[in-house]
């Protein structure tokens, strides 16, 4: 299948819809990874989903307790989360928005905002971050996962063989900005922005939060069963940020 150079979120979406429910061990790991980041009981708490997708981690929140709204700037996105919510009811609510502005949610209104796999796909980092702290309470939490920075640069690929073990070879890493990945089977065809990890960390600081966990997480017997040379490297990033 040929990338196309205008694939976005909503074209792709059918695609990565399916992918999700039928079993993506990079997916359910991610899901998990952010999931680790919150308590395992929700219940009145309130939460915002920022670029929930389908829904996948929408619903974990839902599940747990939380009062979650999901928000994705993909109408098509939207339409796959609330279609899942039918089916398997989980009091998750839904709604089309922009996480660099969120003008469907109010000030100081949320005592959560999760992120998964998603602020790698806004286009204004410090517009988003703003936003989130705006809409949470004092004392509120952004938790949120990214492709690790370091490993998941643009055109990044796989080294090694016979002789040596498995690496992973990085351009430019400083070239922060957007780029689409040439992979057919990957959801940053429809484009990626990379930033330096010192760019989430210090836009967090200048927006006044305190960051309050950084972790790697080594990946799990699932991701090496799908991906074997991904045993050594950590995929994502989780950052953990409390707003003061």
């Amino acid at each position: 299948m040929k990338v196309l150079m205008t694939e976005t979120w909503d074209t792709i979406a059918d695609w990565y819809a399916e992918r999700v429910r039928t079993g993506s061990a990079m997916h359910e790991f991610a899901r998990d990874v952010l999931l680790g980041g919150l308590p395992a009981a929700l219940h009145g708490q309130r939460i915002l989903d920022l670029g929930c997708g389908e829904g996948l981690i929408t619903r974990a929140l839902a599940m747990r307790g939380g009062s979650v709204v999901g928000i994705d700037p993909s109408p098509r996105m939207i339409r796959h989360a609330q279609t899942a919510e039918q089916a398997h009811p989980s009091g998750a609510l839904y709604a089309l928005d922009d996480g660099t502005s969120l003008t469907t949610v109010a000030a100081g209104s949320v005592e959560w905002v999760t992120a998964g796999l998603s602020l790698n796909n806004v286009p204004d980092l410090a517009a988003t971050i703003s936003a989130v702290r705006r809409v949470l309470v004092p004392g509120g939490r952004l938790v949120f996962t990214i492709p690790h920075p370091c490993f998941e640069a643009p055109h990044a690929r796989w080294s090694g063989g016979a002789d040596e073990p498995p690496g992973r070879l990085v351009g430019n890493y400083f070239a922060e900005g957007f780029w689409r990945s040439a992979n057919p089977d990957g959801a940053r065809r429809a484009g990626n922005q990379h930033r330096m990890l010192s760019t989430y960390v210090t836009s967090l600081v200048e927006h006044g939060f305190v960051i309050g966990r950084l972790a790697e997480p080594v990946p799990d017997a699932r991701v090496i069963a799908e991906q074997p040379l991904r045993a050594g490297l950590p995929p994502f990033l989780l950052v953990s940020g409390l707003r003061s």
